[in-house]
């Protein structure tokens, strides 16, 4: 078994020990130089700057580069690589080498050794963000940022936290098998063919089988299309099944409901909040910004309020957010409320570092869905980004948007593994309306308005969901109903009994 920790309390007035115990650092080199197979067990995780004594962690790294090259690693073989190490040579030349062979014995502690090892690096980079904490809390020669220097400070330990979880995505088949039959049997078992989580919308869930996780999903439109809303929908209806399963027993891992986190970069909280009660209470939220309501409506709007006041629907309305900071709010949602589903609106919204954006805006862009993408794996969850459109839709006959829309960036392609793309007829129709015709006015102009009302009765209230891009199936589309008045989408009676039919 290690040594202990050597971690001593210090005489008053001095600095405290960083905690390390180079006596299992010795020991594990030893064993490893005695028997190279057991470096197999934490390669991919022990790294040379673990090591709190730096010539063991030379030596180390020496014998990795032998491995590496299929060579052995063993005294002999690493002296010439220590020939000149001015270090080395104060604890007696490459002989040392031989020295940490000594133990034989330390093959059996082997493991115990590296775990110990890794463990205190971690306490000493804890102590390391710690210190750097304090160091600019109490300068003040620069600009003060106290926010700045929080969400700095959260993704440094984040990133300790983090720091040899990579492990853990190498899988074998068998895992990685047992987990696509988990997920089949949750599709089984959730009733409607979901092995995602649900967007509370029968026809997009038979579509694309709900959000997955890991997934990053990209919902786009031109203005004026309903994105905001139909992503304000979407969360509203996850956040609400994971209530519902709450209530009925089911376990978290088993709800395809999940808890939100939404990202409002245009709009605030209180308006997200407007839609969502309009919606539940069927009252106009226009008619609730502007107070045209009278008491049965109020009674109405106080009782969706209550109902909605425990929804785990955590909104974030901080404008400006780069996408660090987003990946930053997002960790600490996921670790304090068990997030399961991140929605962005919108991603131009978001700035890059800083780097990329002083270059071009096609390079920030590629950043941050990257960053987006990244965030969906980190965390396991998937996420949900709108984008906008270029104008180029407009310049076409058929104003159906198509992956080439995507406005500044192809990466937004590359990097999405679902492309929505919102659209409807009624907005481009509707604009289109020829003059009102008076009772004196020709029977042309009559018969214009009447065609055109016609075409309006055809497509009022619809609306199509175009499935871009799928890795997980075919693209194609949805018919969706949309009522203006309250911001809701829902499923057409039609295709909620007959199902998709477009393929």
């Amino acid at each position: 078994m290690p040594d202990p920790i050597r971690l001593v309390a210090p005489p008053p007035g001095a600095t405290a020990e960083l905690p390390h115990n180079v006596e299992a650092e010795a020991a594990l080199l030893g064993a490893l130089m005695i028997d190279n197979r057991i470096a197999e067990d934490f390669q991919t995780r022990l790294k040379p700057d673990h090591f709190f004594e730096p010539v063991h962690g030379r030596i180390y790294d020496a014998i990795l580069r032998q491995l590496d090259r299929n060579m052995i690693a063993n005294p002999v073989t690493l002296r010439p690589m220590f020939e000149g190490d001015e270090t080395m040579r104060e604890l007696g030349g490459p002989a040392y080498l031989a020295q940490l062979t000594g133990n034989s014995a330390a093959i059996i502690g082997a493991r115990d050794f590296a775990t110990q090892i890794y463990d205190l690096a971690q306490l000493r980079a804890l102590v390391s963000v710690g210190r750097e904490m304090v160091d600019k809390a109490l300068d003040t020669s620069e600009e003060v940022n106290p926010k700045g220097q929080i969400e700095a400070a959260e993704v440094a330990l984040y990133k300790v936290a983090e720091e040899g979880e990579a492990e853990g995505s190498v899988k074998t088949f068998g895992q990685a098998t047992r987990m696509a039959v988990e997920i089949a049997e949750r599709a089984l078992n959730s009733g409607s063919g979901l092995s995602g989580i649900t967007t509370g919308l029968d026809t997009i869930n038979a579509k694309i089988g709900g959000l997955h996780h890991s997934d990053l999903v990209i919902l786009a439109g031109r203005p004026g299309m309903g994105k905001t809303a139909l992503a304000t929908n979407i969360a509203f209806n996850t956040a609400r099944r994971w209530v519902r399963d709450e209530e009925d027993g089911i376990e978290p891992a088993k709800s395809v409901g999940a808890k939100v986190a939404f990202f409002s970069l245009e709009m605030s909280a209180d308006q997200l909040a407007t839609r969502i009660l309009a919606e539940n209470s069927g009252i106009s939220s226009e008619a609730l910004r502007m107070g045209k309501i009278g008491q049965q409506d109020f009674r109405n709007l106080a009782r969706a309020a209550a109902d909605l006041e425990t929804l785990p629907l955590f909104i974030d309305d901080t404008p400006g957010l780069t996408i660090a900071a987003l990946r930053t709010r997002a960790r600490r949602l996921k670790r304090r409320h068990q997030i399961g589903l991140i929605v962005v609106d919108y991603l131009q919204l978001l700035q890059g570092s800083g780097r990329s954006s002083n270059d071009n805006r096609v390079q920030e862009i590629s950043e941050i869905s990257r960053g987006l993408k990244t965030l969906a794996k980190e965390l396991n969850v998937p996420v949900l980004a709108l984008s906008q459109l270029s104008r180029a839709v407009e310049q076409r006959e058929d104003k159906r948007p198509q992956l080439s829309d995507l406005r500044e960036s192809g990466s937004i392609e590359q990097d999405a593994d679902i492309v929505l793309f919102v659209y409807r007829e009624e907005y481009y129709v509707a604009s289109r309306e020829p003059k009102r015709p008076g009772e004196l006015d020709d029977a042309k102009a009559h018969d214009d308005h009447a065609k055109w009302a016609a075409e309006m009765e055809k497509v009022f209230g619809r609306c199509e969901l175009i499935v871009g891009k799928q890795r997980h199936g075919a693209t194609g589309k949805v018919n969706l109903k949309f009522e203006a008045k309250i911001t809701r989408f829902s499923d057409l009676a039609d295709e909620a009994y007959y199902g998709d039919r477009q393929g």
